[in-house]
């Protein structure tokens, strides 16, 4: 009987066919964590994907897209030139891609660079559209150059100004930031974000009337101004007219700005307005000392993260900023309702 059982077990381990993943099955895997934005994860299963199947450049293209989500644009473009090389144009997508990155990185030339051969080798092409959009936001980047913040021969006596503005600011000393932001606007006259800052601190030392005029004022003229939009909101949700700065927050909730600066206004004014999902993904893409160690960047990042279910790392960015801004302790801290 044991004979039996056992000459049975043999003949039913001889049908045994071994699973042996395919390079499908890693992809799909890692599509399903991206969308989950476990990007991590994706990274993983793309991986394996890759290396189970060295020949699909799909599934390298696709991991780009992931590194491109976190930040990695160096790493992303890297893949792309890589399938580039290997299997030209039939994956001529690549090369828009390269071009967002590149934006991304503020390598303009070669963002332009990129868009304009994607445009050259495609024919009705899925990017299509976005890259004309993004060549004519570069266009536009090229044209106002000469207002950009760091455009101006006395480069140097620039940053000092904004420097010590910035720290006027974010020790909240209203009347020292004014006397210097007005004497900024005549010096740099083209230098439009101490205008803007102008009208945040008169906001904030009691003249709101005044504020709120001069940046619609400016709408009137740049309909699409960012920091006019981002002053008004912050603005109407500090008086508490919340549905009237709607109208700004969902144009800025589209708006994915290239200098720095913008950007930390853009994040910063989501998590005003209570969309902390958002906000973090922009926190998060923020890279540039130059903000990450501004004084809203830890506190309103702070807020995001706390509300968004991290509550451990909303206390350590608390307790960062209250390091470098003493004053920040004050205030009750992130779990607070705003």
């Amino acid at each position: 009987m044991t004979t039996s059982l056992n000459s049975t077990a043999a003949q039913e381990n001889t049908n045994i066919i071994p699973f042996l993943p395919s390079g499908n099955f890693y992809f799909t895997h890692g599509i399903q964590a991206f969308q989950k934005r476990r990007f991590n994860v994706a990274v993983k299963w793309l991986k394996k994907a890759i290396e189970a199947a060295p020949d699909e450049p799909l599934y390298t293209c696709q991991l780009s897209v992931v590194y491109t989500e976190i930040g990695s644009y160096h790493a992303a473009n890297q893949l792309l030139t890589e399938v580039l090389a290997r299997f030209g144009k039939e994956y001529v997508d690549c090369y828009y891609l390269m071009a967002n990155n590149y934006a991304h990185l503020g390598l303009l030339s070669d963002a332009k660079k990129y868009a304009e051969t994607y445009l050259e080798q495609s024919e009705d092409g899925e990017f299509e559209e976005a890259s004309k959009q993004l060549l004519e936001m570069l266009e536009s980047v090229d044209e106002e150059e000469d207002d950009d913040e760091w455009a101006f021969d006395d480069e140097d006596d620039l940053l000092i100004y904004q420097e010590t503005a910035f720290y006027h600011l974010e020790h909240q000393e209203w009347d020292k930031a004014l006397s210097l932001l007005q004497e900024m606007m005549q010096l740099f006259p083209d230098f439009q974000m101490a205008k803007h800052k102008y009208a945040y601190a008169l906001f904030m030392n009691g003249d709101q009337q005044e504020a709120i005029e001069i940046e619609q004022e400016w709408l009137k003229n740049e309909p699409e101004n960012i920091h006019s939009h981002v002053n008004l909101a912050a603005f109407l949700i500090m008086q508490g007219d919340r549905e009237e700065a709607l109208l700004h927050i969902h144009l800025l909730r589209n708006v994915y700005p290239m200098h720095s600066q913008q950007k930390l206004a853009v994040a910063e004014t989501l998590a005003r307005a209570g969309f902390y999902k958002e906000a973090v993904e922009r926190f998060r893409s923020l890279k540039d000392r130059q903000v990450t160690r501004r004084r809203v960047y830890y506190k309103w990042y702070s807020i995001s993260v706390y509300h968004t279910g991290n509550p451990s790392k909303a206390l350590e960015l608390w307790e960062k900023g209250c390091q470098q801004f003493p004053t920040l302790s004050k205030e009750e801290g992130p779990w607070k309702q705003y």
